[in-house]
């Protein structure tokens, strides 16, 4: 069969099988010799070319009839479905393989075989440039390259059964058809002696009638001695019939049942004309051809030319419909491949505009997937370009792989200084994760923490790696800093629990009206306050309500506000330095201080140049004596911030 006939789907019964066999037995049963339907064609219209068969297709059923006649399982392709190969992934593949291999007759799946061979052979290779393309992304060398993948395994392991069972066979039938066809020459040399010899003809008649009867019972032959064994053996039937002349009842009658079977063919091929599927059609008529041939023997010259352009024409009409219905195919063929070369195009598309960055690239690296992807959907394309297409494929898919290849080629030195860097981080953490210097370490490990997000991509295959070696070691150090502060933070909530309990107890004293009495208890108090020690951050408030309460309770002792005010601030400064960070909320209270005294120092100064515009004014003046109260007031202040920044002073 042609390669077209491997694309077409299993036929269902024929619909006039029961036709065909009538006409097989009642050749069976008639005294017909056997025939060559190209014997009369080259005997009686030589005008008959190889063209003219070719566009009959006479020639492709005479090549299958052949293939068929050496061996009878090659029958069953016809029947086989034959699925959309290429729309199949490559584990599907495997598996249609190993069922066709289950299911049917090994000669009959070559095809097939063939045409999953090929789809799995592109796929697998398309499937193995994008391996080697990641395994060079990672920073392998190229001739280090190795894959292999199950689903590959499963495959050659079909293929290779495939191929024994199918040698088996050869093997098994070749004795045989080396036989077959011994016994077939001998059979034509039989006949060769029918002509000489002198007997009753009646007896030669019967001997040449049991000749045929073994052709017939002749198992398959080669198929490349199948035509010139027939055409031999054809000839010298037809030199025995010419013999017969002497008993022309005989011959006759064998022409006149020779006929009758022919015009029936001829009949029901006619009826194959009619029908709408036009490959099975045409596979039915290969039959009638084969009994034209194989089952029936010669009719009267007189009708020989008429019934053979007969069915030649009948023949013509089920070939051009074949010939039609591939012109519909080559069409969708044509569509596809404009949907291929258009995908190509895409992709060159692409490969010419190539991204700057990992994430443009791997954003193209996805595109060409949806692309490769719809290029294997596409279906199939004409015969003609099928490969051509394929390498345009397979180009334009390198030359973006060489591209991306390059970008990350060049990548690949970044990411390696990048490793060092990252290297240098994990060492630092290393060295530092059992430091008990809680105060110096922390801001260093966080920096360390914010340098690594900086820091760009490292080598895949390193990057898991290096990062637990980074992780463990900050880890490490960083729960133990979070143990350490959890002890620390029971004593706090015990500071803050006895505060709160001292609070209480200050809310509700009783003074005794006794100034220095009172003073000395409330003195008391700020002290153990002190000695309480620090509260978490999220409990500071309590030093705000304390020292509202120590406010109230020194305007009830009516004592100087300057005392007062030392008592509190002391008791602010133990506060501050018994906090987590006491350098910089002394030192920030500090510049608080000093600012405070700049202002003061600035208010004064103000005042006193405002008096210099009041010349020739008594003191007893409203306006003088307001700014002079005022000066005064500001210079006690100004005293006690400048008490207060020598008491801070102390603390460092």
């Amino acid at each position: 069969m042609s390669e077209r006939d491997n694309l077409q789907e299993a036929d269902g019964k024929k619909e006039n099988a029961e036709a065909i066999e009538a006409v097989k037995t009642n050749s069976e049963q008639t005294d017909a010799t056997d025939s060559n339907s190209e014997e009369e064609i080259v005997k009686h219209g030589t005008e008959n070319t190889s063209t003219e068969k070719e566009e009959d297709g006479i020639e492709e059923i005479e090549e299958s009839n052949a293939e068929d006649a050496e061996d009878e399982g090659n029958k069953e392709r016809h029947t086989i479905e034959f699925k959309e190969y290429d729309k199949m992934s490559l584990e599907a593949l495997a598996i249609e393989l190993e069922k066709l291999l289950k299911k049917e007759k090994v000669q009959a799946i070559r095809s097939h075989v063939d045409a999953i061979k090929n789809e799995f052979n592109s796929k697998f290779n398309a499937l193995i440039d994008e391996k080697k393309a990641d395994f060079i992304n990672d920073g392998g060398n190229e001739i280090d390259f190795y894959y292999s993948s199950p689903v590959q395994k499963r495959f050659k392991s079909a293929y290779r059964d495939y191929r024994n069972k199918l040698n088996d066979h050869y093997k098994n039938i070749e004795q045989n058809l080396k036989l077959n066809l011994q016994k077939k020459l001998d059979i034509i040399e039989e006949l060769k002696g029918l002509i000489n010899v002198e007997e009753n003809i009646n007896t030669t008649y019967k001997h040449f009638k049991e000749l045929q009867e073994r052709w017939r019972n002749t198992g398959p032959i080669p198929r490349d001695k199948y035509n010139n064994a027939w055409n031999s053996y054809h000839h010298h039937v037809e030199i025995f019939y010419d013999f017969l002349h002497l008993n022309r009842d005989l011959r006759d009658l064998d022409f006149k049942h020779n006929l009758e079977k022919k015009l029936k063919i001829i009949e029901l091929a006619e009826e194959l004309g009619k029908y709408d599927d036009p490959m099975r059609a045409f596979r039915e008529l290969q039959e009638l051809h084969k009994m034209w041939k194989e089952e029936l023997g010669p009719v009267g010259k007189e009708h020989r030319e008429t019934i053979w352009e007969r069915f030649k024409a009948a023949t013509k009409v089920v070939n051009d419909k074949k010939q039609a219905y591939f012109k519909e195919i080559d069409k969708v063929y044509e569509k596809n491949l404009e949907k291929k070369e258009e995908i190509i195009s895409e992709i060159i598309d692409i490969t010419s505009n190539p991204a700057n960055s990992h994430g443009g690239w791997q954003k193209k690296i996805r595109e060409i997937e949806v692309l490769r992807e719809k290029f294997f959907n596409a279906g199939k394309v004409p015969i003609k370009v099928n490969e051509a297409t394929w390498a345009k494929f397979k180009e334009a898919v390198r030359s973006f792989n060489r591209k991306k290849n390059a970008f990350y080629k060049d990548l690949k030195k970044e990411q390696y200084q990048n490793l060092q860097k990252k290297k240098e981080l994990v060492k630092i953490a290393e060295d530092n994760k059992d430091s008990e210097d809680f105060d110096a370490t922390t801001p260093l490990m966080k920096k360390i923490q914010s340098d690594w997000k900086k820091i760009g991509h490292v080598p895949r295959k390193e990057s898991d790696k290096i990062w637990k070696q980074f992780k463990t070691a900050c880890n490490a150090y960083f729960d133990r800093l979070h143990s350490k502060r959890n002890e620390a933070n029971k004593e706090f909530i015990e500071a803050y629990n006895k505060k709160q309990e001292l609070l209480e107890t200050l809310r509700n004293i009783k003074l005794s009206k006794d100034k220095d009495k009172d003073l000395t208890v409330i003195k008391d108090h700020i002290n153990t306050w002190k000695t309480l020690g620090r509260v978490p951050n999220d409990k500071r408030f309590i030093e705000g309500k304390f020292n509202k309460v120590v406010d109230e309770l020194f305007s009830k002792l009516n004592i100087d506000k300057t005392e007062a005010e030392m008592i509190k601030f002391e008791t602010k400064l133990e506060t501050l330095h018994n906090n987590d960070d006491n350098n910089r909320s002394l030192d920030n209270e500090l510049s608080f201080i000093r600012k405070k005294i700049d202002e003061v120092k600035s208010k004064i100064n103000q005042l006193e140049n405002n008096l210099q515009f009041f010349t020739n004014v008594d003191d007893d003046n409203p306006l003088v004596k307001e700014v002079n109260t005022n000066i005064t007031k500001h210079k006690k202040e100004l005293e006690l911030w400048k008490t207060k920044l020598s008491k801070i002073k102390k603390m460092y």
